[in-house]
């Protein structure tokens, strides 16, 4: 592997501070009054602003800020890797963070419709990101590659099953977070072997 760039180390690094973000859905979810289900309820519901059928997420703008600002590392954490990542998959990863940033403009209970079509592009360029980094790396990095390709498949069965299921579905929350949560572990994997390190 050559010499990793400034630029590609600071991505690494952002990418590897990425899967913190789970935190962020579990204050948030401690805080919820009426009930919160991770199996059941959907990442969405942690962001909604009003309170329905005596279920309210003080916390909401906590939820919406971590959308965006998570939105806004993978972004950027892509274009400065984009020399590893490649144009294809660093194009599909801003995309997929655009559409995370958009997503905390649009609570659920605002605007139902505007709020999943700020979504569906995460759900979409997400696996299909992973899916071609893989193959990008599979002579390089066979093992990494297969792991990406399956997490890729993994994620997009999980946002077909979310979709085809709906949001009132008993697993509603474990299908969206199967569709978002393993994005967070794959990307991290990948950007380890750029990290910043002694000496470079």
């Amino acid at each position: 592997m050559p010499p990793t760039s400034r630029a590609t180390q600071l991505g690494a690094l952002v990418l590897l501070l990425r899967p913190t973000y789970v935190l962020t859905e579990v204050v948030t979810a401690a805080g919820t009054r009426g009930g919160y289900s991770f199996v059941a309820d959907t990442v969405s519901k942690l962001g909604e602003v009003g309170t329905t059928d005596g279920y309210s997420s003080p916390r909401h703008a906590v939820m919406n800020g971590s959308f965006m600002g998570y939105g806004v590392a993978l972004a950027g954490g892509a274009l400065l890797m984009a020399a590893p990542l490649g144009p294809w998959v660093t194009g599909l990863l801003v995309v997929s963070g655009a559409s995370s940033y958009a997503v905390g403009l649009a609570p659920l209970d605002q605007d139902a419709t505007l709020h999943a079509l700020a979504a569906t592009p995460l759900f979409v360029a997400q696996p299909l990101a992973l899916a071609l980094l893989g193959h990008r790396l599979k002579h390089e990095r066979p093992r990494l590659a297969k792991a990406l390709l399956a997490t890729g498949i993994v994620t997009a069965a999980g946002a077909v099953g979310f979709v085809l299921s709906g949001e009132e579905s008993r697993v509603a929350g474990t299908l969206e977070r199967a569709a978002l949560w393993p994005v967070l572990g794959g990307l991290a994997a990948f950007a380890w072997s750029y990290r910043p390190r002694r000496g470079q």
